[in-house]
């Protein structure tokens, strides 16, 4: 092969290479919850990866079966960091002679990546420790207007449920209507591992207390419209599992204060159960308290991403303003 021939061999290679990879950045989608940790394997198999484990892998609070926060997926520091664009989240770890954490938003890429430098073993893990929690956030809200774009996609007919309860509410095509009254909605999704369910209702402001006990109150209201569920056996309803109290915050939804219950569902007289998460909304102005769960069934261990698929759903809701 003379060097003509070689050069042009290189080159194309070379356009071929760059063409690869420009098409490959348009369309990185990656898998849900899964991180890249770039990070020496030295390091990874010590203290400091310990550390990243016992943070970004801890169980999912409030399902049936343990699974991790995320996937994570390790790759040694040696290669370089755009290498590897198969996740939606990277972080790197790297012992340096400079302290340093940062964000870097890619515009290019569909990710985040997380830079954590240190001088030490101690200054890493001090530094995962501090920033861990904002991490985490980052990558779930990423996660979830990730779903939330794929849904626009195609979209329930918003009709029905907008004009019983005055919200918009982005359910992708799929779901289809098992219950429906007055105040009450129960859409379900056949999926191949089981099943996925939003519920929607609401009750007036006056018969929830909104101070005191509130996690009874949930509870109470959630056996109460647990009712409306039933199995394929009869006497049996949904209502809240009992062995294990339920995982409660506060956060806000639409500029509403609500109140974010995670546990898990049993039907009684029966043996199915699964995770639920359970938004109720505060609403003075239509004086309502507005429910909006997700529960799903899926006996085959994927509950962790059925779970935020609803928890997108859900957090996409927009309040109609009188």
């Amino acid at each position: 092969m003379n060097k003509t021939h070689f050069l042009f061999l290189i080159l194309s290679l070379l356009l071929v290479s760059c063409f690869k990879s420009e098409k490959q950045n348009q369309h990185v989608s990656g898998k849900p919850n899964t991180i890249s940790i770039i990070i020496d394997d030295q390091l990874w198999y010590g203290e400091v990866g310990d550390s990243i484990r016992n943070k970004f892998a801890s169980p999912v609070l409030g399902l049936t079966q343990e699974e991790p926060l995320f996937t994570i997926n390790q790759y040694p520091a040696r290669l370089l960091e755009g290498f590897v664009t198969d996740s939606r989240s990277i972080i790197v770890v790297k012992k340096t002679t400079t302290e340093k954490f940062e964000v870097i938003r890619s515009k290019n890429l569909p990710h985040n990546t997380f830079r954590i430098y240190g001088k030490s073993v101690d200054d890493l893990i001090c530094s995962i420790e501090l920033n861990s929690a904002e991490i985490i956030r980052m990558i779930r809200n990423a996660e979830i207007q990730k779903i939330q774009d794929d849904n626009r996609k195609s979209l329930l007919n918003p009709a029905v449920i907008k004009n019983k309860f005055h919200i918009g509410l982005e359910i992708p095509t799929g779901y289809e209507y098992m219950l429906h009254r007055k105040n009450f909605i129960w859409l379900k999704k056949d999926i191949i591992s089981g099943n996925t369910s939003l519920l929607i209702y609401q009750i007036p402001l006056r018969s929830f207390n909104t101070k005191n006990n509130v996690v009874n109150s949930i509870i109470r209201m959630r056996d109460s419209i647990g009712r409306n569920i039933k199995g394929r056996e009869p006497n049996t309803r949904m209502i809240t599992g009992e062995a294990y109290a339920p995982y409660f915050s506060t956060t806000i939804l639409d500029g509403k204060k609500a109140f974010e219950t995670k546990g898990t569902w049993e039907l009684k007289n029966d043996f199915m159960a699964g995770p639920y998460i359970n938004y109720s909304i505060i609403d003075p102005v239509y004086n309502r308290i507005l429910v909006i769960e997700g529960f799903c069934y899926s006996p085959s261990n994927q509950e962790r991403d059925l779970m935020l698929d609803l928890e997108a759903i859900i957090k996409s809701v927009k309040i109609d303003r009188r």
